[in-house]
């Protein structure tokens, strides 16, 4: 239940699933005619049909903020229970709805409906066993597709020693410091901060990543950490996430101050 399970937050993505969720319900209710489907001309079936796909993408769009709200709790860390949670909540909240519709929309008038338990029976887990299917599948995809892109994106910090390497994505790095002959990398993982001492200089850093900025003769910053700037006692600071203070010497002071337009003297 604490392995890690693809995730994809683009809601857009969520949008696509949610569409082909409604069309996938009425394909198969179009042409499988379970119940009395049979028994309805094809006017009928093109008004009652769709609004139980409409019932489908619905109950999957009112879960997303649920979805969200577990992804933000684990810290972004999207785990096999989470999806479990997700999917039961969706197929539970889809047969409420449905149910609903049949009794209040499609047999409004008739005496004897059929009982929830025989729906559930001959219609809602035979058409959830064909339609979760694809549901998982398509999520998983997503997630696999967008776990690629992240990877895709991330920045190698590399070491001098052959297993000395640091691959992140590049808005995760906070600042970097030499040390002697090391650098160390202060960088965020999930919502912790963490440092990694790698063999190597901070000038071969800096040319490598131009996205970065020197602020002194031992450090070089991430500006999209920048938080605030500071003056103790006539020395100057910039204090990225996490309260991470840098100090500025004179020599970069001029160009800091130029990358974040600040007038301060």
């Amino acid at each position: 239940m604490k392995l890690k399970y693809p995730f994809d937050p683009n809601l857009k993505h969520h949008i696509i699933i949610g569409l082909s969720i409604a069309i996938w319900v009425f394909i198969f209710l179009f042409f499988t005619e379970p119940l009395d489907v049979s028994e309805l001309n094809t006017t009928e079936k093109l008004t009652y049909l769709p609004l139980y796909g409409l019932i489908g993408a619905i109950s999957y769009y009112l879960f997303l903020p649920l979805q969200y709200f577990l992804f933000k709790n684990s810290k972004q860390a999207w785990k096999l229970k989470h999806e479990i949670i997700f999917i039961i909540c969706l197929a539970i909240v889809s047969i409420i709805l449905a149910r609903l519709l049949y009794l209040y929309v499609v047999v409004i008038n008739e005496p004897n409906p059929y009982t929830l338990l025989y729906m559930v029976k001959s219609i809602f887990f035979p058409a959830l066993s064909v339609i979760l299917p694809i549901i998982i599948i398509g999520r998983f995809a997503f997630g696999k597709y967008h776990e690629k892109k992240l990877e895709d994106k991330k920045i190698e910090i590399n070491g001098e020693g052959n297993y000395e390497n640091l691959k992140l994505h590049l808005n995760d790095l906070i600042t970097i410091q030499s040390s002697d002959n090391y650098i160390e990398v202060l960088y965020l993982s999930g919502q912790n901060i963490k440092k990694s001492l790698i063999r190597n200089k901070l000038s071969v850093i800096e040319d490598s990543f131009p996205e970065l900025l020197r602020t002194h003769r031992s450090n070089i910053i991430n500006p999209y950490h920048f938080q605030s700037w500071k003056i103790e006692k006539g020395k100057h600071f910039i204090l990225l996430t996490n309260d991470v203070k840098v100090p500025i010497s004179k020599t970069y002071l001029e160009k800091v101050k130029n990358t974040f337009n600040f007038a301060t003297t």
